[in-house]
């Protein structure tokens, strides 16, 4: 099983401890080419594999023992099938012999994970027979492409053993392998193979070049290849002549270079009742998820545009329920149809692009106007300090709203990172500790709440090889809950709602050998940043007011609602 998943391409294995797993974790321990990583918390560590298959763009095996071990990869199981992320989960189990028998750590494995994976299957007992090893390479080879096509996501094999488990020597099983397996001949036709592009021949571009007031959304996606995704895009905007609308959870705002008119304050153009319905559009066309904006939703709800999304998944990525049609290509095939030819700005692009203008303008004088350095602050600063190629992971709630309200387009090639799956906070530190092992150095952006749920991710820091700097805003509980309806509900509100946790960091730092730094100003947060160190995990606190971040934040939108 395992020497085939390395033929195939596997790079990377996480393995938590315990007894029924052991064959599993031996064979990947011990392969030279397959890089094991130890981890004690199950949910931690499909996490870290979470994070290992987002910024490798190849499947990462996750192994487990029988029991309720597995169970606690579900809500990483979750967010991978949301954000269709290649996992290929190996659990071990008891034989069928020992189940429903009160047998110890014991329970019902079959499809444990439901739907949300692409593949199940359990895997035999294991025999020395030529006839089995074939049966166990070929059901690998399944697993393995079921992880990536028809789109990424995850293949769960419940793996049954029997005593013993140790790798003790069977002279039958030597025996067999030494003269019976021609490895050779045997592992011929297992290889790696690229992912093949869906292409069409005929697409609506005569109706997207003629529409006079057309947009392009890049919305919340992990292209494999940012550079050429964006370059893409560019294209594809000056083919059209159409503004495009960036999420700041694409890559495409960190590529100034290529997409250098990039609309990014959509949200705040979009609140002027007037200018929202001057800016009516005709078509559009939408990579990835929608973003975060509800205001743009409400927008394009509201507006009657004929709507195209590019995707090579199979997902449905219009939770508006417009008049939408999905065109099975991305939009890198995209381009390789298009003529060689640009068009001119329309006075519509022009218009988007001189309210953007004004915005930038007025938040950037808003942010001078504002010595202290508030949550709204970070995301802007980073965008202008954080070093060229760079990774940043976004968490969720309010994090990923700041970002996406004042993250500024760049040419620093910076790669965002994010859990936007099922949009939760669990899982953040771990996540972004798998994706910092692969691609550092890595700046994780997060509040106080999101990064306690996770604390058991500083339990793998033994294992982390990478760079990884974490930015927590300790405003001692939920920032985002202050912006709904239910933060008027003065008696229930902090405890059940905010939930503070009036930790001392400096401590919890202490207790897992993290580096801890206290940031009070916009030159400490800089500094910091901008020369990001080459290995190690450290910690920088930035005290906020979740209370007086909301004031500022609304104060600042019914700024952008005025005629």
């Amino acid at each position: 099983m395992v020497e085939t998943l390395a033929r195939l391409g596997l790079k990377s294995a996480i393995a938590c401890p315990g007894s029924r797993s052991t064959p599993l974790t031996v064979a990947l321990a011990r392969h030279s080419q397959i890089a094991a990583i130890p981890i004690l918390d199950e949910r931690s560590a499909a996490f870290w594999a979470l994070g290992l298959a987002k910024s490798s763009g190849i499947p990462t095996v996750l192994v487990c023992t029988s029991g309720t071990a597995g169970a606690n990869f579900y809500p990483a199981v979750i967010e991978a099938r949301q954000s269709a992320v290649p996992l290929i989960i190996l659990t071990g189990d008891r034989p069928p012999e020992l189940r429903q028998c009160a047998s110890g750590q014991t329970i019902d494995q079959l499809k444990l994970f439901g739907d949300f994976v692409q593949y199940f299957s359990e895997m035999a007992t294991p025999v020395a027979s030529t006839e089995m090893l074939r049966y166990a390479r070929q059901t690998m080879v399944q697993a393995w492409r079921k992880s990536l096509f028809p789109q990424q996501g995850v293949v769960h094999l419940n793996c049954p053993f029997r005593d013993p488990l140790a790798p003790m020597a069977d002279s039958h099983a030597v025996e067999f392998l030494a003269t019976e397996l021609d490895t050779t001949t045997f592992f011929f036709s297992v290889q790696s193979s690229p992912k093949s592009r869906f292409s069409v021949a005929t697409l609506p571009l005569a109706a997207w070049r003629n529409a006079s007031k057309g947009i392009i959304i890049a919305g919340v996606d992990q292209p494999a290849n940012p550079e050429k995704y964006c370059q893409a895009i560019a294209k594809l905007s000056g083919y059209l002549g159409f503004p495009v609308l960036a999420e700041a959870l694409s890559p495409v705002r960190n590529a100034g270079d290529h997409c250098p008119e990039v609309i990014t304050t959509y949200d705040f153009i979009l609140r002027n009742p007037q200018r929202a319905t001057d800016l009516d559009a005709d078509i559009v066309i939408q990579m990835g998820a929608l973003p975060t904006s509800k205001i743009l939703r409400a927008w394009l709800q509201r507006s009657p545009q004929q709507t195209w999304v590019l995707s090579d998944k199979t997902e449905n990525l219009d939770p508006l329920h417009n008049s939408t049609q999905q065109i099975s290509i991305s939009v890198e095939a995209l381009i390789n149809l298009l003529p060689d030819s640009e068009a001119s700005p329309s006075a519509y692009a022009k218009t988007w692009q001189d309210y953007e203008q004004q915005n930038l303008m007025a938040i950037a004088a808003k942010f001078h106007q504002t010595p202290d350095l508030i949550e709204a602050k970070i995301p802007w600063l980073l965008s202008q300090y954080l070093p060229e190629n760079s990774a940043v992971v976004f968490a969720n709630s309010m994090t990923v709203r700041y970002a996406e309200f004042f993250w500024q387009t760049n040419q620093r090639h910076i790669q965002p990172y994010f859990n936007r799956g099922a949009n939760g906070i669990d899982g953040t530190l771990s996540t972004a500790l798998g994706i910092a092992q692969n691609h550092s150095p890595c700046v994780l952006i997060t509040g106080d709440l999101a990064l306690l749920h996770d604390t058991n991710g500083f339990l793998t820091l033994a294992q982390f090889q990478g760079s990884l700097t974490i930015i927590v805003v300790n405003n001692d509980g939920g920032g985002i809950f202050e912006m709904l309806a239910i933060a008027a509900e003065a008696d229930i509100f902090e405890d059940f709602f905010a939930t503070p946790q009036s930790i001392d960091f400096t401590q919890l730092c202490a207790v897992y050998g993290v580096s801890h730094q206290m940031i009070a100003t916009e030159d400490q947060l800089i500094s910091a940043c901008q020369n990001l160190p080459h290995a190690g995990v450290r910690l920088l606190e930035v005290k906020g007011d979740r209370h007086q971040d909301t004031q500022w934040l609304k104060s600042l939108f019914e700024t952008f609602t005025k005629p």
